[in-house]
């Protein structure tokens, strides 16, 4: 089989777009099995780390379906999102680490208030569980939260793709 430089330049932004679907597909089973395995309840800001990783793996396979897709400039863009990633994670490490409050509505009400409008809503807000608030730790590694692991994570997947996407490739042999 005789593979042109065209040919070969896209087999490799395939297996760019592919492994960065893998890592994220691993990076969610990874928090979903922290939350439902052994219970360790998300915050919001923990729920939101979880939508860059989703949006990867929708854009690499959308990619990865069309023919004619511009594989480069994906790759580019899923390095943005994974930056994105990476700055939302410090954001939260922050929170963690008391530097800054949360712009959510990390452990109080959806609309960032405490007060309910009707006695079924404070008889349900009072039997109910509250939620976690974005600045409580459950559980760390070496002293690090998760949080900043997924900082250095994103950050390393950006790093990876940026990198991998500037490669220059010839698009003749």
């Amino acid at each position: 089989m005789n593979l042109n430089i065209t040919n070969l330049s896209d087999f490799i932004c395939r297996r760019i777009i592919l492994l960065a679907g893998l890592a994220s597909a691993f990076a969610l089973a990874t928090a979903l099995i922290a939350q439902y395995g052994f219970d360790l309840e998300p915050c919001v800001l923990c729920v939101y780390q979880r939508i860059p990783y989703a949006t990867v793996i929708g854009i690499g396979l959308v990619t990865l379906l069309l023919p004619g897709a511009d594989r480069r400039t994906v790759i580019y863009l899923i390095a943005l999102v994974f930056l994105g990633s990476a700055g939302l994670a410090f954001y939260h490490n922050g929170v963690e680490q008391r530097w800054w409050a949360a712009a959510t509505s990390c452990g109080v009400g959806g609309d960032g208030s405490i007060l309910s409008t009707t006695i079924e809503q404070l008889k349900s807000m009072l039997t109910g569980k509250l939620p976690k608030p974005c600045d409580a730790i459950d559980w760390t590694l070496f002293g690090l939260s998760v949080t900043v692991y997924n900082t250095i994570v994103s950050l390393a997947l950006a790093l990876v793709c940026f990198l991998c996407a500037r490669q220059p490739m010839e698009e003749n042999a």
